[in-house]
């Protein structure tokens, strides 16, 4: 199924025409019926002789409709433009002309309508069309003269459709949801029910949605769905639906609202746009409606430069860079112009010279957004940010652009980050000589990273090590600092006495505590074991020496006696072999040496 909105002037015969072609009456309002006039958006659809089925928006023509011309427009990828050939071009035509200017719909058809009042006037009418349409998207639209009363030219109107469709590319079933509402009800026994243009992704039965509304939002589940008036258990893009929803009441829905896939969009309140029908930003109003799907909120606007401008917006929308919204005043001209969006979060200016330098910023960015200017203003990115903000990452990034895990990060503040490790590593050492390194958790502060998994990678990239959460400089020679000396003189007893291990008496003479004796530890000059005993790394090699040489097995006195040692040394050394797999224990008294 295709989507297609009507545009044009007030009673150029849009309803009647959508009418003609699909068997469908599209006013649903008994006013619009008694006035012969549209004022809100009405829906029908046909099978074309080709086979495809179409879908219709029709939408009021008159200026004090222009808002929901806009939301019925908005989401709609294809346009029935329709000029009267008895009355020609009007000033309402200018209006619709420029919101499809405004939000760059280029696919579209041209109906001359009431062609069988004025036959003689279809040529005339033909040249002003195109003349007025020059440089916008429908310059080059095929234009049907036809008659909905007659039937005349309604064969070759749906056979220009459906050329029109053949040609277009497939539409995205597998991108997240994003569904602009334009309709909310209840429906006896089912409940809620909204309906909107679904123009990309699929929505299933039972699916869970997020409903992005003007106050909150709210977890969905989709319980059935319907188009074309039957029910479906899926449907895809591009196509009218309805939906029935479990967890909302229709009254707190309301148009501008939206479905969307969770977790998929980011809403913002602050864009970065571009001017993209020639308008200057310089003269604009402070405040506007943003039209965008089937939304308007009112906007600030701040001028950055003639081409861009900053837009506060009202209430946050599910936007993405390259989205278009049309902006709209008062006035003669009320649609001013259409705008792309280039940042959905854009930085703070707070600075002097934060507007001048952001507006040259603007001035170098493509329509689908720059990777390497995203991350570099960012220093460092969850790639599934980007991909929320609809900023197109390519594969493999960009060379400025590093890859760890889930982020992608600035080369050049990944070199920014190695130089300050470097430093803050080097600093702590000398600070700090006996400890083992830097924590982990201090370099991450030191170096202020968005999450501890960058840490792994600037280590890497620092020629540095992490070890049991300390970052050290493998290259340098750890010492003892002022300790040295005492160390040297407990090694050179203990190379005498192998298994004379010092008391505590011993240690705190020589000025060594826990932190001395753990340094000298960990550069493998001390064995630590259980129970404060501490001996030279060679004493366990040394003991199974002497170990090995007793009958087997032995008892505990036995070996104790063997070492020349005391109770006190001997049971943490014997259990250390034990736990090394050197020694076995037999029951509670006795031991023999694994061979």
């Amino acid at each position: 199924m295709q989507v297609i909105a009507t545009a044009g002037h007030v009673d150029h015969g849009k309803s009647t025409l959508i009418r003609a072609l699909t068997g469908i009456e599209p006013d649903r309002w008994a006013e619009e019926k008694r006035r012969g006039l549209t004022i809100d958006l009405g829906f029908a659809w046909t099978r074309l002789p080709s086979g495809r089925s179409v879908s219709f928006v029709d939408v009021p023509g008159h200026e004090r409709f222009l808002g929901n011309m806009l939301a019925g427009l908005g989401p709609a990828p294809i346009v029935l433009f329709v000029v009267a050939a008895d009355e020609g071009w009007r000033e309402q035509s200018d209006d619709h002309r420029d919101a499809v200017a405004a939000l760059g719909i280029d696919r579209g058809i041209i109906a001359l309508t009431r062609a069988d009042l004025a036959p003689e006037r279809v040529g005339e009418t033909t040249a002003q069309v195109r003349d007025e349409l020059a440089g916008t998207g429908l310059a080059d639209a095929p234009i049907v003269p036809v008659s909905a009363v007659t039937g005349d030219g309604l064969p070759e109107l749906r056979a220009a459709i459906g050329e029109l469709l053949a040609d277009l590319p497939a539409p995205a079933a597998e991108a997240p949801v994003r569904m602009w509402l334009d309709r909310a009800f209840t429906a006896s026994g089912a409940g809620a029910v909204v309906t909107g243009t679904l123009a990309a992704g699929t929505i299933h039965r039972e699916d869970r949605l997020e409903l992005l509304g003007a106050d909150e939002d709210r977890e969905v589940v989709v319980r059935s769905l319907q188009s074309r008036g039957g029910a479906v258990d899926q449907i895809g893009p591009t196509s009218r639906v309805a939906v029935n929803l479990r967890g909302v009441d229709a009254d707190r829905v309301g148009r501008g609202d939206a479905l969307l896939t969770p977790g998929a969009f980011h809403r913002s309140d602050l864009l970065d746009v571009r001017a993209m029908t020639g308008a200057d930003f310089a003269d604009a109003p402070e405040e506007i409606v943003v039209h965008v799907g089937t939304a308007a909120v009112p906007a600030r606007v701040r001028p950055l430069g003639a081409a861009h401008a900053r837009l506060s917006l009202a209430r946050p929308l599910p936007l993405m860079v390259g989205d278009r919204v049309v902006l709209r005043g008062s006035g003669e001209h009320p649609v001013r112009t259409g705008a792309l969006v280039l940042d959905v979060d854009p930085p703070r200016l707070d600075r002097r010279g934060d507007g001048a330098r952001r507006a040259e910023t603007l001035t170098q960015m493509g329509p689908t957004g720059d990777v390497t200017l995203e991350v570099a203003r960012r220093r460092a990115v969850r790639a599934a940010d980007l991909a929320r903000f609809g900023i197109v990452i390519p594969e493999p990034p960009p060379a400025q652009v590093r890859r760890v895990g889930e982020w992608l990060v600035d080369g050049a503040a990944l070199d920014g980050w190695t130089s300050a490790l470097r430093d803050t590593v080097a600093a702590h050492a000398r600070q700090h000589p006996l400890a083992p390194g830097l924590p982990a958790k201090a370099a991450q502060d030191a170096l202020a990273l968005p999450d501890p998994i960058l840490l792994d990678a600037v280590v890497r990239a620092s020629g540095l090590e992490q070890r049991d959460g300390r970052i050290r400089d493998p290259k340098t020679v750890q010492g003892m600092g002022a300790a040295e000396s005492a160390i040297a003189t407990l090694e050179k007893r203990l190379r005498a006495e192998p298994f004379a291990a010092p008391e505590a008496d011993d240690l705190a003479a020589l000025k060594l505590g826990p932190k001395e004796i753990a340094a000298a530890a960990r550069q493998g000059r001390l064995l630590r074991l259980d129970d404060g005993v501490v001996l030279l790394p060679t004493a366990p090699a040394l003991a199974m020496r002497e170990l090995a040489a007793l009958p087997q097995p032995f008892t505990t006195s036995q070996a104790r006696q063997a070492l020349g040692t005391t109770r006190r040394v001997a049971i943490p050394l014997l259990e250390h072999l034990d736990g090394r797999g050197w020694t076995r224990r037999l029951d509670g008294t006795t031991r023999e040496v694994v061979r």
